[in-house]
């Protein structure tokens, strides 16, 4: 079965009148249909950056090589034009700070509006009752009212819902959900991967999931590959690389992991220290 994302020795290079940086260096991965894979990695490891090349995302200051694929077509070379439709269609993608994605001097529901006009030949009652039924699938209270409010005045969380919303109700074949719990509180991110959860195992949609937060890789992602410094370091499923983890790095975040777990633990059990909590 063909990957529905491919990268294949894809590798970025940051140019610039002094030096060339290479930021993504070889990187080969994939992903099929009703299949999430974990991006895991700290900042700077090229984790945002390989799915940002793949998908036309940055700038002529960066050079791409290698191949990226999507249902077994190239991506690199395509027209900005081309990307563009198919980062609206095909592929969903849902960024880390909500708060910068929307424009905070219209209304949400002019904005939902504005993304299905631009896939959909719906009228403004249709545009109207899909945004409905869409804030209802996400499990938005009130949604008429929320249609007519600023972006500020919703919570992170709720417009990270609405982003997740916006990104699937078009159908994509793909999904990237990029740090999609940062910033968000612990049950806000609980809901927002019980959300991502739902997602796969209904639409059966393939999904990549960036994180340097491996406790939210491991509750949604089939599969988990490891980046640091640009490179893959490890992958595998849970079990993989939490047992049998061969990099250091990847080692450190298990550790890290599991230090948070017994600390946890422990204070369930009364016998440890809870100020960390506080």
């Amino acid at each position: 079965m063909t990957p529905v994302l491919e990268l294949e020795g894809l590798s970025v290079t940051l140019h610039s009148r002094r030096k060339d940086t290479m930021l993504v260096d070889g990187v080969s991965l994939s992903v099929a249909a009703g299949e999430c894979l974990g991006i895991l990695g700290e900042s700077g490891s090229g984790k945002s950056m390989s799915m940002k090349a793949a998908m036309g995302l940055l700038d002529k200051n960066f050079r791409v090589s290698g191949s990226a694929r999507f249902q077994g077509e190239e991506l690199l070379g395509r027209s900005a034009e081309e990307l563009r439709r198919l980062r609206g269609g095909k592929v969903g993608i849902v960024l880390q700070n909500p708060m910068t994605c929307f424009d905070p001097l219209y209304r949400v529901g002019a904005q939902i509006a504005e993304t299905f006009a631009a896939h959909y030949p719906w009228d403004a009652a249709e545009i109207r009752r899909r945004s409905l039924d869409m804030l209802n699938m996400m499990r938005i209270r009130d949604p008429e009212e929320v249609l007519e409010k600023y972006p500020h005045q919703l919570s992170g969380g709720m417009l990270q819902r609405i982003m997740i919303g916006i990104a699937t109700a078009v159908t994509p074949e793909l999904l990237i959900a990029d740090e999609p719990t940062t910033a968000i509180d612990a049950i806000t991110q609980f809901e927002i991967l019980d959300e991502l959860l739902r997602i796969k195992r209904e639409h059966k949609v393939a999904m990549v999931l960036i994180s340097h937060d491996l406790n939210a890789v491991s509750r949604v992602a089939d599969r988990i590959v490891v980046l640091n410094q640009g490179r893959v370091v490890d992958q595998g499923n849970f079990h993989h690389i939490l047992h049998h983890a061969a990099d250091p790095y990847t080692r450190l975040l298990v550790e890290k992991r599991s230090a948070v777990m017994r600390q946890y633990r422990a204070v369930l059990q009364g016998k440890g220290d809870t100020s960390c909590l506080n």
